[in-house]
């Protein structure tokens, strides 16, 4: 069966902004395999609130802005090392999911 967007047209789709729904990116991949899927920026920022402690949401919160509010590439990857620097010991998992 072929998906509605294909039927409507679209030959190709660069990235695919998604809401991580259980089973989307691996559809947006059956049809277009070539798609780059990302995660939302707030849906990311979200979920990676769900594993910070309370106490340190507002410091985590204040180091991750750096990252996702970068000019550059290269800045938001030196935000994302001193990022990992500082709170990658304690969330592992959060910084792994920003890589």
């Amino acid at each position: 069966m072929r998906s509605m967007v294909k039927q409507r047209g679209v030959k190709d789709i660069l990235i695919a902004c998604i809401d991580n729904l259980t089973g989307f990116e691996d559809a947006i991949g059956t049809m277009y395999k070539e798609t780059k899927v990302q995660l939302c920026v707030v849906h990311q920022i979200r979920n990676s609130l769900r594993y910070i402690a309370s106490k340190e949401v507002k410091a985590f919160m204040s180091d991750l802005k750096r990252v996702y509010r970068a000019m550059t590439q290269a800045e938001g990857e030196g935000a994302l090392d001193e990022l990992e620097a500082k709170w990658g010991k304690k969330y592992p998992m959060v910084i792994k999911s920003w890589r």
